[in-house]
């Protein structure tokens, strides 16, 4: 065994009344990839935080190298050798790579100003040392997601991190940029960089790493190589209990009503001549790579894109729709991919957020009773199994899981016709996307309409009755349940169809 980088020991943090580690051991050994997982609210963040420098413990003690170390800022941290990246890249768009890997006063220096030729040079010795097919003039925004994240890896490499945490890096990549990503993580491993690595996905835990921390409700519940656990026996130690086995309605029984029906949906550079109808009582997927315009088709349908041009009808009455509050009055429901930016307000509390939707998409004399909104509140939260304290703590408190129930809740609350959701379990633990995925099947039961976008196609195969695959803007195959298998939506989703068909 290498030896051990980083040894958290006894580690505890509590914000209020709440407990968020509770005496936590952790080790990290030089030249392995290492899982931490736990549903969220398991402390995983908050661990994480606190051996980057970001959170200082309440009370335990964190070691790097064999030596106490209580760093004050993540600068301290990251002076020491120690790197987070995360899902939200912290580059700058505008500037070339070589200039994002050494930002800052870190570029080599000639009397007379920067000398360009070593930063360039560095900067390649870096690209090439994380084998990466790109060059150190490029710009940043011309780079696919996964390599905007490697970029963030290079420049940690430049410090000379020995310790790289990477926190949900993979949330919004493709399948074949989180293959790039593993790639270079693993070169990462051979050269002795102890690797940190946080997801929900099961498949990306078992695929990449060597040992795993199990947290659950502060503590540390199960470590080990990771070949001594199964998927089963990793999600029941996550969560305290069997999962059990997911029943959802019969696929395919839908009302041959259409509630949605788009025609010839255009926005100028992103949707182009668009056709779709959803049924009442059905649950419809929209597959795609990034960039093929998932979002873009659901923002235009809730009348988040102004400039959307077509035909839209919600129960056979035109509802294209130029602002979000007419999408509202015509019955949809938006549940965006950024929860935490456009889904919630975070200092606002779960009441607030719960009832906003509600209260803006009318103009109103006097204020509704506050009887009616607290029974309404403490419906949804009965209805579903939102964990909280309160319905006026901030919805910031909330793990992800809950605070994902909360923005579904707040559209539920006015109870559309046609529910949208981009990537609607995105950063929630398997438990509670378990419980999503029931309550979207009650939804759907209920007869309201659903256009989902998601970038993981298990879940589109587990909850959709038809799954439409957008390529650069257009829809380009519709497949009932039975035909879409993840082999043939990957096939049009990168294109294979231009090909076959001589283009």
């Amino acid at each position: 065994m290498s030896e051990v980088l980083v040894q958290a020991s006894g580690v505890h943090k509590s914000y209020g009344g709440v407990r968020a580690l509770r005496g936590v051991d952790f080790e990290l050994y030089a030249g392995e990839i290492h899982a931490l997982v736990g549903e969220n609210g398991s402390g995983k963040s908050t661990l994480l935080r606190i051996l980057s420098g970001q959170l200082a413990p309440d009370a335990g003690t964190v070691a790097l190298g064999g030596e106490p170390v209580r760093f004050g800022d993540a600068a301290a941290a990251m002076q020491a050798g120690i790197a987070t990246v995360t899902q939200e890249t912290t580059l700058v768009p505008h500037l070339s790579v070589a200039e994002n890997i050494f930002l800052g006063p870190r570029k080599p220096r000639h009397w007379y100003g920067i000398d360009w030729r070593s930063t360039r040079a560095r900067a390649k010795e870096m690209i090439e040392r994380l084998q990466l097919a790109i060059d150190p003039d490029d710009r940043v925004e011309a780079l696919r997601p996964d390599q905007q994240q490697m970029v963030e890896i290079a420049r940690a490499l430049s410090m000379e991190a020995r310790v790289l945490i990477l926190d949900e890096p993979t949330s919004a990549l493709t399948d074949d940029e989180v293959a790039a990503l593993f790639a270079a993580v693993r070169t990462l491993r051979q050269h002795n960089v102890a690797v940190a690595f946080v997801s929900h996905r099961m498949n990306e835990v078992f695929d990449l790493v060597d040992r795993v921390t199990v947290l659950r409700d502060g503590s540390r519940v199960g470590t080990g190589p990771i070949s001594e656990f199964t998927r089963d026996s990793l999600v029941s130690l996550m969560i305290g209990r069997e999962l059990g086995t997911l029943e959802l309605s019969e696929h395919g029984q839908v009302s041959r009503n259409p509630v949605l029906r788009v025609r010839a949906l255009n926005v100028p550079g992103r949707v182009h001549d668009v056709d779709l109808e959803v049924e009442k009582g059905e649950i419809v997927g929209i597959a795609g790579l990034v960039g093929a315009g998932r979002s873009s088709l659901l923002e235009a349908l809730f009348g988040a894109v102004p400039r959307a041009t077509g035909s839209v009808e919600i129960d056979g009455r035109p509802a294209l729709s130029r602002d979000t509050r007419t999408a509202m009055r015509h019955g949809l429901g938006y549940v965006p991919a950024e929860r935490k930016t456009l889904g919630l307000v975070q200092d606002m509390t779960l009441r607030e957020n719960l009832l906003m939707a509600e209260g803006s998409r009318t103009w109103r004399l006097r204020r509704p009773s506050r009887a009616r909104e607290n029974k309404v509140v403490a419906d949804a939260i009965a209805r579903l199994g939102i964990v909280t304290d309160s319905m006026d703590s901030p919805v910031a408190r909330l793990s992800g899981g809950n605070q994902q129930k909360v923005v579904l809740a707040k559209w539920l609350a006015i109870q559309p016709k046609v529910l949208l959701l981009d990537e609607p379990t995105r950063g929630v633990d398997v438990g509670s996307k378990a419980e999503i995925y029931k309550l979207l099947d009650q939804i759907k039961e209920g007869g309201v309409g659903i256009l989902v976008s998601s970038s993981e196609t298990p879940e589109l195969r587990l909850l959709c009755d038809r799954i439409l695959v957008m390529y650069r803007g257009r829809i380009v195959a519709s497949l009932s349940r039975e035909e879409a298998t993840e082999a043939r939506i990957a096939q049009y989703a990168i294109g294979h169809h231009e090909a076959r068909n001589g283009h």
